[in-house]
């Protein structure tokens, strides 16, 4: 296995070098001493040897490494356990991002990372960075790309925190994604429905149920998709949990301004405790009380103008999910009224068969009645073949007449049919 992650991040650095120009840095746990010969896979009590199965399933995996500060972009080769103790995340979250298991879209806020599956983007936000799972797909690609340009670029103005642009781009990257997919499915549709509507064959009913098979698919995807995000627009408390700047700040502050009301100061902490402290310097109850509310005061102060700007940004927040509700809104609008042509096309098309299957039994009714019009004939031919003598068959011109005869009931009797048939309205006659 180790062989076979150092060939595969061999194929996959240069490509990424290409695209980006940076150092590759490593935070793998230490290697494991190697397994004893003919210990490749684990062997249980039964008998049973599986090979190449890992016991705790804590291989490293390979992320690319987006910087905040610098936007940097690194890749990183970080296992299991390194990736849940840096972005304090549980493995449960993570195996969300695993490859080898198929979840639908999932953006979850945690208390130091955002946690986002949607569709190709895997990664990890923080609020200093994004891990994304390293891929060749090009979406991944230029998802890092593009989120390093941006961060290049950015305006003197736009004050919007880092990982709501990181979890922007990746809302846009699966939006764009599945618009693009919903508009192939458009174009290979429309005409292969117009196609089996003037021609009913067996060819083309078998690509219009795969590309019905393809449109359900599709479909459930981009709808998991506009339902966590009208999730998160109706959760106040998760947009909050996503604002990891502000929970960032507001544990730092703390830190300090605990460290300033326990008096702790770094300039004085190597002065000796036995050293001798002139009364008049050395400051009264009184005043160590009067600082100390004053900075519960603006603590205070400040945890209420957080919560105020905590607020703004839960507001842009909603807006920015909003912005992409409505464009993920748009494609399953046209996935729906695809739907709604494929099942028109079906009615059609099940209305045609039912005129045909009519029409054949229509004509099966008229053959139906026709034989046994024809029947009368084999009955008056059979009673004259009989071997039996009679004088009908001395009077002249007797043949003609028995058939004229025949062939008038015949007649009437078919007529008296299509009456009937007409009449009962089971023949548009």
């Amino acid at each position: 296995m180790a062989a076979a992650g150092a060939a595969s991040d061999s194929v996959k650095q240069p490509l990424l070098h290409r695209a980006y120009p940076s150092h590759v840095a490593s935070a793998s746990s230490p290697a494991l001493p190697s397994a004893p010969p003919g210990s490749a896979g684990r062997r249980f009590p039964g008998g049973l040897d599986v090979p190449n199965l890992k016991k705790r399933g804590g291989g490293t995996r390979s992320w690319i490494r987006v910087e905040a500060a610098t936007a940097s972009v690194q890749t990183l080769e970080i296992d299991k356990a390194t990736m849940m103790r840096r972005c304090d995340l549980p493995a449960r979250d993570l195996r969300l991002l695993d490859p080898l298991f198929v979840y639908p879209s999932t953006i979850l806020g945690r208390e130091r990372a955002i946690v986002v599956n949607l569709e190709q983007i895997r990664c990890v936000i923080t609020a200093d960075e994004v891990l994304l799972l390293n891929s060749l797909d090009s979406y991944v690609l230029q998802y890092a790309a593009e989120l390093q340009r941006r961060l290049l670029q950015r305006a003197e103005g736009d004050e919007l925190p880092f990982e709501f642009r990181a979890l922007e781009l990746a809302l846009e990257a699966a939006c764009s994604f599945l618009d693009a997919q919903a508009a192939e499915l458009e174009i290979e549709a429309y005409p292969l429905l117009d196609e089996l509507t003037s021609k009913i064959s067996t060819l083309n009913l078998e690509r219009v149920r795969r590309l019905k098979s393809r449109l359900v698919a599709l479909t459930r995807r981009v709808q998991k998709v506009r339902d966590e995000i009208e999730q998160l627009m109706d959760d106040d408390g998760d947009m909050a949990e996503m604002y990891l700047t502000e929970k960032k700040l507001r544990t730092e502050s703390s830190f300090y301004g605990d460290q300033s009301l326990l008096g702790y100061n770094p300039a004085a902490a190597g002065t000796s405790v036995s050293a001798p402290v002139s009364p008049v310097s050395s400051p009264t109850e009184s005043r160590k009380l009067e600082k100390a509310f004053s900075l519960c005061r603006s603590r205070h102060d400040s945890v209420k103008s957080s919560d105020n700007t905590a607020t703004e940004h839960i507001q842009e927040l909603e807006m920015l999910l909003e912005a992409y509700f409505v464009v993920i809104d748009s494609t399953l609008n046209k996935l729906t009224s695809l739907k709604e042509y494929i099942d028109d096309t079906e009615d059609f098309i099940n209305i045609q068969l039912d005129n045909v299957r009519n029409q054949l039994i229509q004509f099966e009714l008229l053959l139906t009645t026709a034989t046994f019009v024809v029947a009368i004939f084999g009955v008056v031919a059979g009673i004259f073949g009989m071997n039996f003598e009679t004088s009908i068959f001395s009077i002249q011109n007797a043949f003609q007449w028995v058939l004229v005869i025949t062939g008038v009931v015949g007649a009437f009797i078919f007529c008296f049919f299509l009456w009937f048939f007409k009449y009962k309205r089971l023949m548009p006659l």
